[in-house]
């Protein structure tokens, strides 16, 4: 039953109000290292609801928290009464001129949805997080974001004009540069004129405690500018008025090696004497995560152990280039390198804007974690500092990979911190590391804020008057302190509410091997809650989070499920509870986590092994029966299937076959071959002295609906001299058996399969896939579902796409098909597990003009079928693969290896497609 203030709350507001032990889960950290379960989350449409929330909470006694896309590192968006998520309703830019250079948005907005809508004004919002895709004006304001450029156009305080806010007393007020808005505060001020100049703004990256510098007549006395940076502590923002600044005619980048950061920390002022625009640093371990952990290709990088990366602008390409080379020449690195390529160099910024979730291991493989993430000290004095903190490191038996805004003084790192297991240490670290950072004039954070991570610090940096003084400001604005308790003024403890803390090992009981991590319970919190699950990353190639794409909901982003299993694996929930059937239910399994997460969040595979647990030696959904155990049915369906074509053709029977099935009743059921592959295979034509012996892999999908691709396969294969083999018996990659959570089943067929394939893969032969998911299972599935089989190992390294085995084959160049306009579309497990860059490089090597299509097909093996997803699947299309075809050409050919994108594209769009085995040969009819 409803508490009474929910009750009041619901009828008092036109948004929601969710109260359920999800939704809680869901909200209950950022991306910082503390756990905070809320009371409830409210939805709020407009400043009336705002308005009408605070209210209940203060009749209620429930403090209210803000929070925008969740990204704070410091727990500065969690709170245990109400929190209000401004993001998704509250984010409309109100108003553009572009004339005066202003924007007016509501605290939703996110910050790249901003730049998008005023760059066609050749404009852009200054500072720019790495977060920037994702978070939202409100939280930037809520803690004074700044990111590579703010170098050049300053912090979010800089750009601040005036705010709309809330204040405790729930009293709208418009704050400017006028201090009688709020009562008391000219006498305050005017009471702490030499506390604010002595202790207060000290440097540009001075960012812990309120910014009370902004109230002095010296700094305009505006009262907007010092709200910034609250961290939702002094006011609930409606609406801001924020400046713009014109986007740069020419820019390049200019990337310097060093032998190690604190020498290149010294170099800054050499640096900053050419005035750029971005002066970012990154250490050479960062960038090893890409290249071997990540399996990610690296741009050449100049010699050095860490590198700069500074970006120049100018009125013209030349002109910056003119800039660059001045650079060069002045600074003092051990090797330059100047990036024109534009490809390039967001490759790069991209490396140095996953640095929180790259970073999320250290190079041992050790979880790392923030709290000490974003400490800033004069730039002068960086390198000095860089060098005791890793005297202080060492100390502690601490390691971590750094970055940070260099040009500023500011770093990021994440250290091993022993949280989980020796939390007294952590406060020792910390302290230490608060006294370090004082001694060079510094600040305890210089983006960030404090939130639940530093505030209890604060007495290491500023005086007990200064402190007083943070209190009086808060009262004047909060004086119930209702507005996100715990935070800046009377903190709660850095080690109260720590998410890790009491976190026990997991117990196996059969399901996967988590050889990288240990068991779930530490896979799941491979999660850090950076929030690039909620990001629209198409236009980049990213596929994640297609569900959270299609709802914006947190409960479908990759984030939010992560959040419901950490309470499972705490003992908070149990895994037959509502709020994990509930949080899996929209997840495609597309694998996208696995490659596009930072921080390699692989949520397919949890959602396996939660399906595994929760089901174990219980009925099941009825589509686990059906979908799951689907190649058992194809298998006997290919014995008959005119007769299967006839009777699913039949409506009325197969909408009742379909329902029964628990599947949607609106879903076609693809057409069986006339002969299953297997039925029509005779034998490879190569002579059996061919130089070697090449397994095709004859998945169940190719088999029964498409065998014509084999035969395609078949073909390509034995023109480079091959000869072909398929496996003798029918074998599985227990894919279906994997995704439903069977993993009994799926090891049981694994073994069958290792079995039919140890003896070649060992001997050195090669195994080649054709259905995207199966070879992905092979090839990442398999040694985790049977880790004490060594062969299972020797059967995963055999596979091969058959992309990457015609690339491997000397003098094969692909055939000429200039002239075709190609659409293709990655299959989501190829994307994530195989990699899609070999493809990419034989189709452009075609001559064909190519369209490649990002993000999932939405069919997504069994997911699109079920019942309850077909809405969502058609979402999830309409965000990539329907919109393409809408806009293709009637001549164009649409590549699809996978089955599930073929289907799609057939079912939603009425387009046929091709396998790139086919359009490789001459089997190009449609």
């Amino acid at each position: 039953m409803s508490q009474a203030w929910e009750r009041a709350l619901r009828g008092a507001i036109t948004g929601e109000v969710d109260t359920d032990p999800r939704r809680r889960a869901e909200y209950s950290s950022d991306a910082s290292n503390y756990r905070v379960l809320p009371r409830g989350v409210v939805f709020p449409r407009d400043a009336m609801d705002v308005q009408a929330t605070l209210d209940v909470a203060r009749a209620e006694g429930l403090s209210v928290t803000a929070r925008g896309a969740g990204t704070s590192v410091a727990g500065n968006a969690i709170g245990p009464g109400l929190v209000l998520d401004f993001s998704r309703h509250m984010n409309t830019v109100l108003e553009l001129d572009p004339e005066r250079r202003i924007a007016r948005v509501q605290p939703g907005v996110v910050l790249a949805a901003l730049q998008r809508q005023v760059g066609a004004h050749g404009l852009r919002f200054g500072p720019d997080p790495s977060t920037q895709n994702r978070c939202t004006l409100g939280g930037m304001i809520g803690n004074n974001a700044c990111g590579p450029r703010a170098v050049a156009w300053g912090r979010t305080s800089d750009t601040v004009r005036e705010l709309r806010i809330l204040d405790g007393l729930s009293l709208e007020r418009t704050l400017r540069d006028d201090l009688s808005v709020i009562a008391g505060l000219t006498e305050f001020t005017r009471s702490n004129l030499a506390l604010i100049r002595t202790e207060l703004g000290r440097f540009e990256r001075q960012a812990s405690g309120y910014a009370l510098e902004h109230l002095l007549p010296e700094r305009g006395s505006s009262i907007a500018k010092a709200f910034v940076g609250t961290e939702g502590t002094c006011g609930l923002l409606l609406e801001a008025t924020v400046d713009l600044v014109p986007i740069p005619a020419a820019t390049v980048l200019v990337v310097l090696g060093y032998p190690d950061m604190p020498t290149a920390a010294d170099d800054i002022a050499a640096i900053m004497a050419v005035r750029p625009i971005a002066v970012e640093g990154m250490d050479a371990r960062l960038v090893d995560v890409v290249r071997t952990h990540r399996g990610g290709a690296v741009p050449e990088l100049p010699r050095g152990g860490g590198w700069l990366l500074i970006e120049i602008e100018g009125d013209t390409i030349e002109h910056a280039r003119d800039r660059a080379e001045l650079l060069r020449t002045s600074a003092h690195a051990l090797d330059s390198r100047v990036v024109t390529d534009r490809a390039e160099a967001q490759a790069l910024w991209a490396i140095r804007a996953d640095g929180a979730g790259l970073a999320g291991r250290t190079p041992d493989g050790n979880p790392a974690w923030p709290g000490w993430e974003d400490a800033a000290v004069p730039p002068e004095r960086l390198g000095d500092y860089l060098r005791e903190f890793d005297t202080l490191r060492r100390e502690h038996g601490l390691d971590g990979l750094l970055y940070g805004h260099f040009g500023d003084g500011c770093i990021h790192v994440r250290l091993d911190l022993p949280i989980a297991d020796a939390p007294q240490r952590f406060r020792s670290f910390l302290e230490d590391a608060a006294r370090q950072v004082v001694k060079f004039g510094g600040s305890l954070s210089g983006e960030h804020g404090d939130g639940r991570a530093r505030s209890d610090l604060l007495r290491f940096m500023y005086s007990g008057e200064a402190l007083d003084a943070f209190a009086g400001f808060k009262a004047l604005f909060d004086p119930d302190a209702v507005l996100n308790p715990g935070v800046l003024v009377a903190p709660r403890p850095i080690d109260a509410d720590l998410r890790l803390a009491g976190l026990r090992p997991l117990p196996t009981i059969g399901g996967f091997a988590f050889p990288d991590d240990g068991d779930l319970a530490t896979a799941v919190h491979r999660c850090v809650g950076v929030g690039k699950c909620r990001a629209d990353t198409h236009a980049s190639g990213g596929f994640m989070c297609p569900s959270y794409l299609a709802t914006a909901d947190e409960k479908d982003s990759t984030r939010g499920r992560t959040r419901v299993l950490q309470e499972v694996v705490r003992g908070a929930l149990d895994w037959r509870s509502d709020a994990v059937a509930e949080s899996l239910d929209l997840c495609l399994s597309c694998k996208a986590c696995h490659s596009d997460c930072p921080a390699g969040v692989d949520m397919a595979t949890y959602k396996s092994e939660t399906l595994y647990r929760r089901y174990r030696r219980r009925p099941r959904p009825v589509d686990h029966y059906s979908l799951g155990g689907l190649p058992r049915w194809l298998g006997a369906a290919t014995r008959s299937p005119r007769l299967v074509n006839a009777l699913s053709a039949v409506r009325p029977l197969r909408r009742v076959g379909l329902r029964l099935a628990g599947m949607d009743a609106r879903r076609a059921v693809p057409v069986l071959a006339d002969k299953s592959f297997r039925r029509t295979w005779t034998g490879s034509t190569t002579s059996r002295d061919a130089e070697s012996t090449v397994l095709l892999w004859i998945d169940t999908f190719t088999d029964a609906f498409d065998p014509e691709i084999a035969g395609a396969a078949v073909e390509l294969i034995e023109s480079l001299g091959h000869r072909v083999r398929i496996p003798d018996t029918r074998v599985c990659c227990g894919l279906t058996w994997i995704s439903t959570g069977q993993l009994d089943a799926a090891r049981k067929r694994l073994r069958a399969t290792v079995d039919a394939l140890a003896d070649h893969a060992v001997s050195g032969g090669l195994v080649v896939g054709l259905e995207p998911s199966c070879t992905a299972a092979l090839r990442d599935d398999l040694p985790r579902l049977l880790p004490d089989d060594p062969r299972a190992v020797a059967v995963a390294g055999a596979v091969r796409t058959l992309s990457e085995f015609l690339e491997s084959q000397p003098g094969w160049r692909p055939p000429d098909r200039t002239g075709h306009t190609v659409l293709v579309q990655p299959h989501c497990h190829q994307h994530a597990v195989l990699g899609f860059a070999a493809d990419r490089r034989i189709l452009r090597g075609t001559g064909a003009e190519v369209i490649e299509i990002t993000g999932c097909c939405g069919l997504a093996g069994n997911f699109g079928m079920q019942r309850g997803h077909y809405d969502v699947s058609v979402a999830v299309a309409e965000n990539g693969l329907l919109p393409a075809l809408r806009a293709a050409s009637d001549d164009s050919i649409l590549i699809a290896d996978g089955f599930s994108c073929r289907t799609q594209a057939a079912q939603l769009a009425g387009r046929s497609s091709l396998h790139l085995a086919q359009f490789l040969t001459n089997r190009m009819a449609r």
